[in-house]
């Protein structure tokens, strides 16, 4: 998943070069949440990994 936000941030950053303003807005877009989501399920597993070593 952070694969994903990675490849969307570099899309926005190549349309805002090319001068395409919405599509780099809605990638950037796209990234935070995709980025945003990564760190919550990599939180949930880890406390989930904390919970599992009794």
């Amino acid at each position: 998943m952070l694969h994903y936000a990675v490849v969307f941030l570099v899309i926005a950053l190549i349309a805002a070069l090319f001068g395409f303003g919405g599509i780099a807005a809605g990638a950037v877009e796209i990234a935070k949440i995709l980025f945003f989501v990564f760190v919550i399920m990599a939180v949930v597993a880890f406390v989930i990994s904390l919970g599992r070593k009794d």
